[in-house]
């Protein structure tokens, strides 16, 4: 009777996975509680990062060892963020500026 109440408590659909957890009675379901136990302890996403990584890689791996650390950290920049409209007439100017 004492989870029947629980239940009719919580009309609330949860926003989270932590309060999904506190809802859920552990003894009449093990295994949803357990998913909701990994759920809250799966790390938040990491696909900039990864993405970011394996775009070195492939930028790296074509070029290799032919340039500067930091030629390299730009063309990977640019790479990642490919949305971001570059203005090849303002870098021309930009570099023509700068003594060689």
């Amino acid at each position: 009777k004492l989870w029947c109440t629980k239940i009719q408590r919580s009309r609330k659909i949860p926003n989270t996975g932590l309060e999904a957890l506190n809802i859920c009675n552990k003894d009449i379901y093990p295994n949803i509680y357990f998913l909701f136990k990994v759920l809250c302890t799966l790390p938040v996403s990491t696909s900039l990062l990864e993405r970011m990584f394996s775009t070195l890689k492939r930028v790296k791996t074509y070029l290799r060892n032919t340039m500067s650390e930091n030629r390299l950290n730009g063309l990977d920049i640019l790479a990642v963020h490919k949305n971001i409209k570059v203005d090849a007439e303002k870098v021309l100017n930009e570099l023509a500026l700068k003594p060689h």
